[in-house]
This record gives structure tokens, C-alpha cells and sequence, in this order.
């Protein structure tokens, strides 16, 4: 796919770190690890940047094919689409993907409000982004 824009995709990538620094350290850690039920001083499960990789590999596909769907559209560079396009693909998609397993999961309301909300959040900052930097 050499239409797309390698570099933007990178920089969407890392914005999902950014933003997930933000919104799972100072906004919602407490309430996030409450429902969640893991104890927020326990040491990790995993080596961190095992954890890390992983979610800078998932954050770049997501990335990759979020860019391959707003070429396949033909979104063009018109920021409120594309980032209008993050904000329904974070919320019809992922969202309602978690509500799913989280309903059968018997997962909390809250904690699918701040996952999703962090999801969203992700698409409309990928939307952004790809649809600044074409």
C-alpha cells in the first residue's frame, strides 16, 4: 500500500500511547484497576515491555487499517470525515465489541465506559491525525 502515509500511521500509533498514558495513569487508574479487580501496586504479570510491544503492534495494525479504510472509502482530506470516521469506527466497532463481551463477562457498566471511551477516543485521534498528515 504505497498511497499510504507510513509516517502518519507511526505517529497514530504513538498517539494511542499518549492518550492511554493519560486516560488508564491519572484520569481513570483508580476506578479502572477497582473494576477490573487488579490491585494497582502489584507487580506486573508480564515483563512491561513484553506488554508494551504487544500493544504498540496492535496499535500500529489498528493504525495500518484504519488508514487502508479511509483510502478504501475515499475519505479524502477532509478532517471532520476522517475524524468522524474515527469516532463511529471507535464506537459502533470496538465499543459495542467490548459491550458484548463484557455484558457476558459480567464486567461493569463503568469499566466499559472507560475502556470504550479510551477506544474511541483512540479512532477519533487515528482520524485526526491520518486526516492532517495525507
Amino acid at each position: 500500500m504505497h498511497h499510504l502515509n507510513w509516517l502518519a500511521i507511526v505517529a497514530a500509533a504513538v498517539s494511542a500511547f499518549v492518550l492511554g498514558g493519560i486516560w488508564y495513569g491519572p484520569l481513570f487508574k483508580n476506578a479502572w484497576c477497582r473494576e477490573a479487580g487488579i490491585d494497582p501496586n502489584a507487580a506486573p504479570k508480564s515483563h512491561p515491555a513484553k506488554t508494551f510491544g504487544v500493544a504498540f503492534v496492535a496499535a500500529l495494525i489498528a493504525a495500518y487499517g484504519f488508514a487502508m479504510l479511509l483510502h478504501l472509502m475515499n475519505t479524502g482530506p477532509e478532517l471532520w470525515k476522517t475524524v468522524h470516521a474515527g469516532l463511529m469506527v471507535g464506537f459502533f466497532f470496538v465499543a459495542m465489541s467490548f459491550g458484548i463481551n463484557y455484558a457476558f463477562a459480567g464486567r461493569s457498566l463503568k469499566l466499559w465506559l472507560i475502556d470504550s471511551g479510551y477506544h474511541i477516543l483512540q479512532f477519533a485521534l487515528y482520524g485526526l491525525i491520518l486526516g492532517l498528515w495525507h
